[in-house]
C-alpha cells in the first residue's frame, strides 16, 4: 500500500515536483515560451550580465520559437541546451521570470505561466515575451551589439 507522502506527490502539479523528477516531457512543459533566453547577453569587466535586444537567427519571433530546435546546438554552437547541470552552473544568466530558475530557486511558477493559465495570453498580456521588441543577430554587427542594452529583462 504506497504511504500518505507519496500519493500527495502524485496528486501534485509536475511543475511543484522536484526539477530532478521530471520526465522530458514535463522538463520541456516548464518553458513558457517567451524567447527571453534567445536574447543575447554581454559580460562587463564585473562580471554584470547585460542583455540586449538581440536574439539568436533561429528565433521565431512572432511564436517565439525555435526554427531548428533540433539542430540549434549544430546552428549555434554557443546555444545552451538547458539541463539541471546547465542550470545549476549558469543560473546567473538566465532571466529572472524563467520557470527553470524559478523552479530551481524553489519558487512557485508566476501567475501568468501558460502551464497556470491554459494559454500564452497571460504571458503575452504581462509583456513577458519578447515579440516585436527585439532584432535577430542577422542585422546586428558585433562591434554594434552594445546600442541594444535593455533594461527589462533582469537576470
Amino acid at each position: 500500500m504506497p504511504d500518505k507522502q507519496s500519493a500527495d506527490n502524485q496528486l501534485q502539479p509536475f511543475w511543484e515536483k522536484p526539477l530532478e523528477s521530471l520526465n522530458r516531457r514535463e522538463w520541456e512543459s516548464l518553458c513558457d515560451g517567451c524567447g527571453r533566453c534567445c536574447l543575447k547577453k554581454l559580460q562587463d569587466e564585473d562580471d554584470r550580465i547585460w542583455y540586449t535586444r538581440v536574439v539568436c537567427k533561429l528565433l521565431d519571433q512572432p511564436t517565439c520559437g525555435c526554427t531548428s530546435y533540433a539542430n540549434r546546438q549544430t546552428l549555434v554552437p554557443d546555444c545552451l541546451v538547458l539541463d539541471l547541470d546547465t542550470l545549476a552552473r549558469e543560473h546567473d544568466w538566465i532571466p529572472a521570470s524563467c520557470a527553470y530558475k524559478l523552479r530551481y530557486q524553489g519558487l512557485p511558477l508566476p501567475e501568468w505561466h501558460p502551464l497556470l493559465t491554459g494559454s500564452r495570453q497571460a504571458m503575452l498580456d504581462e509583456g513577458i515575451a519578447v515579440t516585436g521588441k527585439v532584432i535577430s543577430e542577422e542585422y546586428v554587427h558585433d562591434d554594434g551589439i552594445e546600442e541594444h542594452i535593455i533594461r527589462w529583462v533582469t537576470a
